[in-house]
């Protein structure tokens, strides 16, 4: 290897922080990774310790590093991958944080969304920002934190509040503050950025109280934006670049070409399509999102997003405790015919796309004596795979692309089961890539684009391999029958919280 060919790749998910440290082949070199709590204060409330997330990402880097027994010179670039909507706000003198940071589950701002949707704005935001209305996304977070915690509010009069999504967050505290910048797929993200103009909305701003001094910078998704301090690694590196965590999935599956589609099985499930470089309007429910934007080009997404997918096997493991591993699920689920006549529907925090129902709950239903945990790993596994036919049909829908093949990722795509589920109930054939941290791969390929260690888009795919692949085999009639099954369920899950 020369020396600086090196890729450290941050990726801040949901529940743990990661750093892949990726080769000029995009091999891994080395990988770090800590857990954190999640912090639920009340029912429908979820939120996370900006001071931990930041703590457990440089553990995660320097483990990385550390594996890898490479040194910092010999590392090229930083790259900073997140989850997304995620809201923390801090003091830009200070760089502390005024509260817990408010997760992109959280429900909180139900009642602002409301007032949103009374006050007609929905036609203006979705044409505007290309997203629905719903407590998922930042701007009503960073409302409900001016209007409930009296630091923000008196940092905001004073001019030195901070706002940002983590990779915001990240940047700014690894560059001893000199970074406060976003990119622009985190920006789609806000509801308050306009992703044809690529600029905060003054209009939405104002509608939501968020002063525009407490917003990032925006810049592009492969971009220099700071040096990451030496206090972390060693010497200053420089960090080539910042995207949400699907939109970075996207690209680490190389899919540059209008009509193609991944499926991140994460937390959530979440299905986007590239639609070039003009965005696509939903009329079902569908989000318009910004894919990347390098070297002056933006790319556009349509993308569908369930909730939750792999928290649901989380679930069964660590509320129901009837598994001690995400694998033992697959291993039981496989050991009956099918689900027992159960169907599962896993709205935990509302129902996403096509539904976007915020009262939604989780639903379990057919439960008989006879219903084993089996039955029940096996109906969790099919529901994700469900949630996820609704976002595949209505893209096909919207697009008019049918899709040839479905690329997927994430922890949960390790399951078999699920993977052939998959392909089964879309009718669609689904495949796996070698690298399965697509996500921090992502990420890193925007970064190294930017500091040269790639050259173009054509050399990424080149670094893109299949490792396994699920053709459907399903009659019409099983398929049509399971999801009529899945649909009666979501529409017993729809408005429960009103109840």
């Amino acid at each position: 290897m020369m020396v600086g060919k090196y890729i450290l790749s941050i990726d801040q998910g949901t529940t743990s922080s990661r750093a892949v440290l990726f080769d000029a082949f995009g091999g891994v070199a080395g990988m770090g990774q800590r857990e954190f709590p999640q912090l639920y204060p009340q029912p429908g409330y979820v939120e996370h310790d900006p001071v931990q997330i930041l703590q457990t990402t440089l553990y995660a880097m320097r483990q990385a590093v550390e594996q890898a027994g490479v040194h910092a010179r010999d590392i090229a670039a930083i790259s900073i991958t997140n989850q997304r909507e995620t809201t923390v706000a801090w003091d830009g003198d200070t760089g502390i944080p005024v509260c817990n940071a408010i997760v992109w589950q959280c429900r909180r701002t139900a009642p602002e969304c409301e007032r949103l949707r009374a006050a007609g704005l929905a036609p203006y935001i979705q044409e505007t920002t290309g997203l629905l209305i719903d407590p998922y996304f930042s701007g009503t977070k960073m409302k409900w934190i001016l209007e409930n915690v009296p630091a923000a509010r008196d940092l905001a009069q004073k001019g030195r509040l901070r706002f940002g999504t983590i990779d915001t967050w990240l940047a700014y505290s690894l560059t001893d503050g000199a970074a406060y910048v976003t990119d622009v797929t985190n920006a789609s993200r806000t509801m308050l950025f306009d992703i044809r103009k690529l600029r905060w909305d003054e209009t939405l701003c104002r509608e939501l109280g968020v002063p525009l001094s407490a917003l990032p910078r925006v810049v592009e998704s492969g971009e220099i934006v700071g040096m990451c301090s030496a206090d972390v690694l060693g010497e200053e590196i420089p960090i080539a670049a910042m995207a949400g965590d699907q939109h970075a999935a996207l690209f680490g599956q190389c899919c540059f070409q209008t009509g193609m589609a991944k499926n991140t099985y994460g937390t959530g499930c979440f299905v986007l399509m590239n639609t070039g470089e003009k965005p696509v309007f939903s009329q079902e429910g569908l989000l318009t999102t910004i894919g990347w934007r390098l070297r002056g080009r933006t790319t556009y997404a349509l993308e569908g997003s369930a909730f939750n997918a792999g928290s649901a096997i989380q679930w069964l493991r660590d509320e129901l405790e009837i598994i001690r591993t995400p694998q033992e699920a697959d291993q039981l689920a496989e050991t009956v015919e099918d689900a027992g006549g159960v169907s599962f529907v896993p709205a935990f925090t509302g129902l996403g796309a096509p539904y976007w129902d915020m009262y939604a709950r989780g639903t379990l239903l057919g439960v008989t004596r006879g219903t084993t945990r089996a039955h029940l790993c096996r109906a969790v596994l099919e529901s994700i795979a469900l949630e996820s036919a609704d976002l595949v049909a209505a893209m096909k829908r919207e697009s008019g692309v049918a899709l040839s093949e479905l690329r997927a990722d994430g922890g949960a795509s390790r399951s078999r089961f699920l993977m052939q589920y998959q392909a089964d109930i879309l009718d669609v054939r689904v495949c796996r890539p070698q690298c399965l941290e697509t996500t921090a791969l992502g990420s890193a390929m925007m970064a190294g684009l930017t500091v040269g260690v790639w050259e173009d888009l054509e050399e990424l795919s080149s670094l893109w391999r299949e490792s396994a692949s699920f053709s459907p085999h399903y009659p019409q009639a099983k398929r049509e029958e399971d999801l009529a099954r899945w649909h009666e369920g979501v529409q017993r899950s729809m408005g429960w919280a009103r109840r």
